[in-house]
């Protein structure tokens, strides 16, 4: 009988106590990082599951850019994407109409899963540019908060719409032409677009490829720089100029093919926490 009654307070205190707390996610440990990490500037693991050591912020302003979105302290990168913002931005402040580029988000202060938005951004390695001609570069904090970039696309993505121009092809260019850069990401329209007027010189359009959404912005990532260990680049895109490809991606937004019964359910990713991430990511984390 005793036994029993032991047995039974057990259970009730078992009931009873709360629960052990989960591991943090990532993203609210590197979200919450105000300012760099104190290390030399590294990128380590890949794009979507890494994070950033000694990185470096973008000034707000430059003489042909501006940061936009400030409150959300994603100005950060590596010391590479930094200079090659400076660099590209030189290059739109050539085209007509554009006086430099609005920069949007790179990464947070350390890299790592963000709190909202992007799945990749990790490293310090990707950058976002606005389709939005940067004209003035004299914006306030406020109205960089409030204006918003223009949407280059139509027909759900399959074309480009009135705002495309040439300078933005001339800019994607640019970016895509940089020995740096790995990818660009587009609305499939405006790669199919390029791969239309493009009439020179065709092997810089390997690295742009067509994804969802993007056509507020492009995308670019640059390649892991030579040398660093830890720092995971994606593979290759694949041989030729990609512009069949992008081509069959706009004939099946115009004439979608029939659903596959046999295609798996999509399934939500997993939040990663600190002990899915590269090693180094710890250290990145605890610096002062």
């Amino acid at each position: 009988m005793v036994r029993f009654a032991t047995f039974v307070i057990g259970l009730l205190i078992g009931f009873t106590m709360p629960a052990q707390a989960a591991d943090p996610l990532a993203k609210q440990l590197f979200g919450s990082k105000s300012g760099p990490s104190r290390h030399s500037p590294a990128a380590f693991g890949g794009y979507a599951k890494g994070c950033l050591a000694g990185g470096v912020q973008l000034p707000e302003t430059g003489p042909t850019w501006q940061a936009m979105r400030l409150s959300r302290n994603r100005n950060w990168g590596h010391p590479e994407a930094i200079d090659f913002i400076k660099d590209l931005s030189r290059a739109a402040a050539r085209q007509p109409g554009w006086n430099g580029i609005y920069v949007g988000d790179i990464s947070q202060p350390r890299g790592g899963p963000m709190l909202s938005g992007h799945r990749s951004h990790q490293i310090g390695l990707d950058m976002d540019f606005w389709m939005l001609p940067a004209q003035r570069l004299n914006l306030s904090r406020a109205e960089r908060e409030s204006l918003s970039s223009i949407s280059l696309r139509r027909a759900n993505g399959a074309f480009v719409n009135q705002n495309w121009t040439r300078a933005h092809h001339e800019i994607i260019k640019a970016a895509a032409s940089d020995r740096r850069v790995a990818r660009i990401f587009v609305f499939p329209g405006a790669k199919v677009q390029m791969c239309k007027d493009e009439h020179g010189n065709r092997a810089w359009l390997r690295k742009v490829r067509p994804w969802w959404g993007h056509h507020y912005h492009f995308h670019v990532r640059l390649a892991c720089p030579r040398g660093m260990h830890g720092c995971e680049n994606q593979s290759p895109p694949p041989r030729g100029h990609g512009c069949a490809e992008a081509q069959e991606w706009v004939n099946n937004i115009l004439d979608p093919p029939p659903p596959d019964p046999n295609a798996p359910k999509p399934t939500k990713p997993r939040e990663y926490v600190l002990a899915d991430l590269a090693r180094q990511c710890a250290g990145v984390l605890q610096s002062p």
